[in-house]
């Protein structure tokens, strides 16, 4: 079991892509031996291409930050941390572990983390605060950080960012750079249909970072097929902007799937095109949303695509850099 946290080394490197796969645990009622199964299967799927390690959700009830029902019934699932321990053994491959810290108090927080890193070998931790700030919240995220930076394992620590926040209240440049301060050296986004919001976001990052002669940390991409009218609901229950144009295409295309997967290629390629002056190091998590067996490969087939595209774009980048 390694001592130390394998994505540290690779996120140094900013010349490089990070690549992921995101997932979550099967519901909690799952036998633990068809747990295994379902790993394997996962992870046979994605055996023919490469990528440097998944990412394992943490999944809440949310019912709180939104009023609208939810569209697929909340079920509760097995411990991110047993579904990660599972995945890193059989994949050997560096796992990201989400926890929601909210229903935690410090004490318990620390005694999660202690036990992530000594029964499950979680080493790669990304925190996730209130969705609602209605919710009693009794640990904040500010003091989770605290607690995981305090604690004597040495978790590599990442936050998540979130375009529309920005959008909204033009300060997530500003979370970015105080959640550093506070431990983190990574950050996910959820998944990205609206690539403005995105592209105004790390703009925005990039010349604060320049600004106050800061470093940028890495900021992971996420992107997500949608092959149905009842996924881009979740989509947009989830909090993720979708332009109206954009869920008209999807709506009515002759194969809602296909199109959706050409709208988060040509909104990667928008984001890159916006941020080559800036150097930014960028990374993607791709994930399906649902169980549906045309969502989980049209991911396999979008991560493909999205990946070409990024490694062109830090090549070109490369070739420039030789030229100066």
């Amino acid at each position: 079991m390694t001592t130390h946290s394998e994505l540290q080394a690779r996120y140094n490197d900013i010349n490089r892509g990070v690549y992921f796969i995101g997932t979550t645990p099967p519901k909690s009622d799952t036998p633990l031996d068809k747990v295994a199964e379902i790993a394997d299967k996962l992870l046979e799927r994605v055996s023919d291409i490469d990528f440097d390690g998944l990412i394992v959700y943490d999944i809440q009830d949310e019912n709180s930050r939104i009023s609208k029902p939810r569209p697929f019934p909340f079920k509760s699932t097995h411990d991110t941390r047993l579904y990660s321990s599972i995945l890193n053994k059989k994949s050997n491959r560096p796992v990201i572990t989400y926890k929601s810290v909210t229903q935690s108090n410090s004490d318990d927080f620390n005694e999660w983390a202690n036990e992530a890193w000594q029964k499950y070998g979680v080493r790669d931790v990304v925190l996730v605060g209130s969705p609602s700030k209605d919710n009693k919240v009794s640990l904040s995220l500010a003091s989770a950080y605290q607690t995981l930076v305090d604690n004597p394992h040495d978790f590599f620590i990442g936050g998540v960012t979130i375009a529309e926040r920005h959008a909204n209240k033009k300060d997530e440049h500003q979370r970015l750079i105080s959640k550093h301060q506070q431990g983190c050296s990574f950050f996910i986004s959820q998944a990205i249909y609206n690539p403005q919001a995105t592209i105004d976001l790390l703009t925005r990052y990039a010349i604060e970072c320049q600004k106050q002669g800061l470093k940028p940390q890495r900021l992971i991409l996420t992107f997500s097929p949608c092959g149905s009218e009842k996924t881009l609901e979740f989509i947009d229950w989830l909090g993720v902007n979708v332009p109206e144009a954009t869920s008209l295409r999807i709506l009515n295309a002759k194969n809602p799937l296909y199109e959706s997967i050409r709208i988060c290629v040509n909104s990667l390629q928008q984001i890159l095109d916006a941020v080559i002056p800036y150097d930014l190091p960028l990374g993607l998590n791709i994930e399906s949303l649902t169980n549906r067996k045309e969502e989980i490969d049209g991911s396999i087939l979008l991560y493909k695509l999205l990946r070409s595209k990024m490694d062109n774009f830090l090549a070109k980048k490369e070739l420039a850099a030789l030229n100066k």
